[in-house]
């Protein structure tokens, strides 16, 4: 079994920077990818990026592009989102999901760090 646990969330203005961690533990050696997703009370949750690798085999949801960057450390069994030039609408609950080896769903979840962005 995989755990996964963030922290780094928190209450931020409006252009500022927020680095979101998520550790792992566990089996972690059979996860295949780590995403970030957030989730707006009353609304559906939403992927905002995931990483297989590092420096290669990254996505980011469009509204994100360019401001949020997302990582992981396979060794350390970690991933980062390091989101710069927050915006109001950024505002959400932030989960960390991990698709393990030969499944093709984010079946892991963590239990979510809430940001707030004030404008």
């Amino acid at each position: 079994q995989v755990q996964l646990v963030e922290s780094g969330g928190g209450l931020v203005q409006a252009g500022g920077s927020l680095r979101l961690s998520c550790q792992a533990s566990g089996n972690t050696l059979s996860i295949y990818a780590m995403a970030w997703f957030r989730q707006v009370t009353g609304k559906e949750r939403e992927f905002v990026a995931a990483v297989i690798r590092s420096q290669t085999g990254t996505s980011y949801a469009d509204s994100v592009k360019g401001r949020f960057t997302v990582s992981r450390d396979i060794i350390r069994s970690k991933s980062s989102l390091q989101m710069n030039s927050l915006k109001s609408e950024d505002t959400a609950v932030y989960y960390c999901a991990a698709k393990l080896i030969k499944t093709s769903d984010w079946t892991i979840w963590g239990q979510g760090t809430q940001v707030t962005v004030s404008s």
